[in-house]
């Protein structure tokens, strides 16, 4: 298997969606759907990156995210904001390492944009 990716989302197509391009590119995927277990997740898996959605019930991706950079096992994993928030540049001022614009349109791009994350 490849990399690890923890996919975080709350819709469930969204994340089988990209469950589908990433695995099928050779990369091991984990998923959660929403920001509690990706805390978890990340903690007991520690991926090589991580694509959280952003608005999720409860506590959203930005407060996971926060959660997980402040662990010292999980700090250095990169986490991608995946989110249809148009605000890029809020995104990466919140210490996002990246951003992907949701709907993904091409599978293409989306898995060059995330090997440029792994890389």
């Amino acid at each position: 298997m490849g990399k690890k990716i923890l996919v975080v989302d709350d819709n469930a197509d969204s994340r089988q969606l990209e469950g589908l391009f990433l695995s099928g590119a050779g990369y091991e995927v984990l998923q959660a759907a929403n920001a509690e277990d990706a805390i978890h997740v990340a903690g007991k898996a520690i991926p090589d990156l991580i694509l959280m959605d952003i608005c999720m019930p409860g506590i959203n991706g930005l407060e996971a995210m926060y959660a997980i950079k402040e662990d010292s096992a999980t700090e250095d994993i990169k986490i991608v904001a995946l989110t249809a928030l148009a605000d890029r540049g809020k995104m990466m001022t919140a210490g996002c390492d990246g951003y992907i614009p949701k709907p993904i349109i091409n599978s293409r791009d989306f898995l060059d944009t995330v090997a440029t994350f792994l890389s």
